[in-house]
């Protein structure tokens, strides 16, 4: 069950105005997560809708299908030149694989020519890295950045949902990471994907962008948001 906002979460996003990309995925989730910071929302299909924006939300879903309706759309040149500008954005799941600079095994349409990215961040990532559909998995994340909501026990856990997630293969000098899925203990593994030795980067930063592997709109998990607004208030 998701937990109704605390006062200070539901006013933290007051006087801001958010959009998410609603051309295709989970947009509604994430709209419904940005309401409850006290922030407004605003799904945006159109390059005119960008304008008034304190910052942007790309939401998991298919990176072909939003990359595609994105060019269909005239929003793709628009938001790589509002993302090089400085405009906040925080990219989930397909998000992330859209914010990304590179992508390790893109799609290619029937031309033969690779998907396209809006860009932003200086990454390279996989996608489907940790599987198919019916391997998505949950598990409980450390994650950095997130001492605002430290209690005496101390910063919780993230319960981070993994639904055909993209992992980050390469990051560049100024991205920081902030969540790592560890190397599975084959008696008590979390995913079905064997990730021998090696930890795999699944939430970043680098300036006014964010990106996570995971759905946190999925799960009642609201720091995430919260930290993209306190990104956006230089706060963060």
């Amino acid at each position: 069950m998701t937990k109704s906002p605390s006062a200070p979460s539901a006013r933290l996003g007051s006087g801001l105005r958010i959009g998410v990309l609603a051309l295709q995925g989970d947009f509604r989730e994430h709209l419904r997560a940005i309401e409850e910071t006290g922030a407004e929302s605003a799904g945006i299909r159109r390059p005119k809708e960008l304008d008034g924006l304190d910052g942007l939300i790309i939401p998991g879903g298919e990176s072909t299908a939003i990359d595609k309706l994105a060019r269909a759309f005239e929003l793709a040149e628009p938001l790589r030149e509002r993302i090089a500008a400085g405009m906040p954005v925080y990219g989930s799941c397909a998000g992330m694989i859209l914010l990304a600079a590179d992508i390790a095994d893109p799609a290619t349409d029937l031309s033969g020519a690779p998907q396209q990215t809006f860009g932003g961040l200086d990454i390279t990532v996989r996608r489907n890295a940790f599987g198919r559909q019916r391997e998505s998995f949950e598990t409980d994340l450390d994650f950095k950045g997130l001492d605002f909501s430290a209690t005496e026990s101390g910063v919780a856990p993230v319960h981070a949902v993994f639904i055909r997630g993209p992992w980050v293969e390469r990051v560049g000098p100024d991205v920081e990471i902030l969540a790592q899925v560890e190397p599975a203990d084959p008696e008590h593994a979390s995913h079905a994907v064997p990730l021998p030795g090696t930890a795999r980067i699944v939430a970043v930063r680098s300036g006014h962008l964010l990106a996570t592997s995971f759905h946190p709109e999925v799960t009642g998990e609201k720091r995430v948001h919260e930290l993209f607004i306190r990104m956006i208030r230089g706060e963060a």
